[in-house]
């Protein structure tokens, strides 16, 4: 006997269910937990995303006196890094929750970096403007992932790179069932004990990664939106992973 042509549709749960990611939501999520967020980011990481954002830009090929983007930047903490490493750059921010830019702009007393209010899925900057354009830990909140990594690769220029910095899973065994243990279970519950929301944002990070393309589905949607040469970085046993590729000369 042949199999039907159509299978039944998947029963919908919380695991499968279509996460929102609308704009309203994420924003107004993002202002709930604006004052805490760079406290809750070094506690629930053990104050690894450092490192990781030091990785990412220690992975930046820096080649000229051109200007640098970080979009979804949030507080800044990666376009602070940047500029750190790279004094004589210019660097922008951008992110479309004005709160958090907020708490950004009150951090960069000495730093001197432009941040901007902007959607990633719309960036109000010019073609071929960047010699790098990066994102951490933010790509997978944009509502449209590849409308973002278009916009990205829009506005580098030729030649120049798009960087990504996002969570990823485990590949070891051991540490894969233990992680994802803390990360379902354990974070969210502390993660909204001290930065009190009522749009579950803690919930949604895990969420949110689970239904995030990770590793070579990631790099294919960089190939589709034009970028060559893309490669990814595993982070801390797979916990994070660098993504980067390059737009053609």
């Amino acid at each position: 006997m042949s199999a039907p042509e159509t299978a039944p549709a998947e029963p919908i749960s919380p695991a499968n269910a279509p996460l929102d990611k609308s704009g309203a939501r994420v924003r107004e999520m993002f202002r709930q937990i604006a004052p805490r967020y760079d406290a809750m980011n070094h506690l629930l990481s053990l104050n690894i995303d450092r490192w990781w954002r030091n990785q990412a830009v220690k992975r930046l090929q820096v080649l000229d006196q051109s200007p640098i983007l970080d979009i979804c930047t949030g507080t800044g903490d990666l376009a602070f890094a940047i500029q750190r490493a790279h004094s004589d750059i210019k660097v922008i921010g951008s992110d479309f929750c004005f709160d958090m830019l907020r708490f950004a702009r009150q951090k960069n007393s000495a730093a001197n970096i432009p941040f901007l209010e902007a959607d990633a899925q719309s960036l109000p900057f010019a073609d071929n403007q960047f010699q790098c354009v990066t994102v951490a830990f933010g790509l997978r909140n944009v509502a449209d992932t590849d409308r973002g990594l278009q916009e990205m690769t829009r506005v580098c220029r030729p030649g120049g790179q798009v960087m990504v910095l996002e969570f990823s899973s485990p590949t070891l065994p051991v540490l894969k069932q233990s992680y994802g243990f803390y990360f379902q279970h354990v974070l969210p519950k502390v993660g909204q004990l001290f930065a009190k929301n009522d749009k579950s944002a803690y919930q949604y990070l895990p969420e949110s990664v689970g239904q995030f393309p990770s590793g070579q589905a990631l790099l294919d949607r960089f190939t589709a939106a034009g970028l060559e040469k893309t490669t990814a970085k595993p982070l801390t046993c797979g916990v994070a992973t660098i993504y980067q590729g390059f737009k053609p000369r």
